[in-house]
């Protein structure tokens, strides 16, 4: 696979990515939805200020601690990209590999420079946020917000059944949490290598060594015969 082709996916993905948060971001008030088909799939904007899904991790020094992680995990993964290409790994894995990376780079944008160029969205004023307000963003560099839209409230009137563990007779709702663009394209990448690893991680053996091993096992064999003639004799 050439450079040129992985740069492609990556950037197709970021473009995806953020050009459907700036939309929400610049035309939704917090908690704002809208039916895309049926009741099952909805546009509903929230902020996430912590992992993939809507997870939370340790407050403001949790948020500042994951985005640093994901500046790191970014890094790291700009020379891994490298590194695969150079050692020709499969063209399956590698654009797997980029869907992970750009949805990582995806999240990493918004927790970085979102709350710099974006007015507070704000739940109880409900207002529409703007792009490089007067009076500067809702954070500082590294405490911006990532936003969510995908809902897929496919399953919402379910119970848990009385005698299951912990949750028994609560209501039970599927798909609950509200994710975006990078979110999918790191789970799918995950999914798909899990699905596919025995496809991309097949080590062939290099050349001449089947043809090696079979002349061995030839030679063996009429050694063995040879000795046993011998032996009989």
């Amino acid at each position: 696979m050439k450079a040129k082709h992985l740069i492609g996916i990556i950037i197709t993905i970021l473009f995806i990515d953020q050009a459907l948060k700036f939309y929400i971001k610049l035309n939704f008030h917090i908690g704002e939805e809208h039916l895309v088909l049926g009741t099952w799939f909805r546009l509903h904007f929230v902020e996430n200020e912590g992992m993939a899904w809507g997870w939370k991790f340790g407050g403001d020094f949790g948020k500042v601690a994951l985005t640093l992680f994901r500046l790191g995990a970014v890094i790291w993964g700009s020379f891994l990209l490298r590194d695969f290409l150079r050692k020709g790994m499969h063209k399956g894995f590698i654009i797997c590999a980029a869907m992970i990376y750009a949805g990582a780079l995806g999240n990493l944008i918004d927790s970085l420079f979102y709350g710099l160029i974006f007015e507070q969205s704000d739940y109880f004023a409900q207002n529409v946020a703007h792009l490089f307000p007067a009076a500067g963003g809702y954070a500082s560099l590294f405490h911006g917000r990532v936003v969510d839209m995908f809902y897929f409230p496919i399953i919402t009137d379910g119970h848990f059944p009385s005698w299951f563990p912990i949750w028994g007779g609560e209501s039970f709702e599927f798909f609950r949490p509200v994710f975006n663009v990078a979110d999918a394209s790191i789970s799918l990448g995950v999914f798909i290598l899990l699905i596919f690893q025995n496809k991309f991680f097949v080590n062939p053996l290099p050349e001449g060594r089947s043809g090696n091993a079979t002349g061995n096992t030839s030679d063996n064999t009429s050694d063995n015969t040879s000795d046993n003639t011998v032996a009989g004799s």
